[in-house]
């Protein structure tokens, strides 16, 4: 399995990007597609997931009305549009794969529970 995330780059605060993520080997039918975030001294946080099946969409607080995370089977890419950027927003984004052998609805929010991870893609937010 390997995942390629791009998109990112500098944007002023209030403005937007549009992350992407294709997986190669991937299986996709059960699994959930993450976005992480880790910015400087800090851990990494969870910021939104979608079941690949179910569509069913997580979102961390922080991002809540103002991101989106969506799916595009064909290509195997899943994206994060990112509206309303603040400095705080600020962090290396990752792409995840949480791989499941059966379907299951819910939606995990930690590292841990994701099996594959991308190289990351920088966002700048400057103020």
């Amino acid at each position: 399995v390997q995942l390629q995330a791009s998109g990112g780059g500098l944007v002023q605060s209030g403005g937007s990007l549009r992350l992407s993520c294709v997986c190669a080997g991937c299986a996709f039918a059960n699994d959930v597609m993450g976005w992480f975030r880790q910015a400087p001294g800090q851990e990494r946080e969870f910021v939104a997931a979608i079941g690949w099946r179910s569509g069913t969409r997580s979102y961390a607080d922080s991002v809540k009305g103002r991101f989106a995370i969506s799916r595009d089977g064909p290509t195997d890419t899943w994206y994060l549009e990112m509206n309303g950027l603040k400095p705080e927003d600020t962090a290396v984004y990752y792409c995840a794969v949480d791989r499941r052998t059966s379907y299951n609805r819910r939606i995990y929010t930690l590292p841990d529970e994701y099996d594959d991870w991308g190289q990351g893609t920088l966002v700048t937010v400057s103020s």
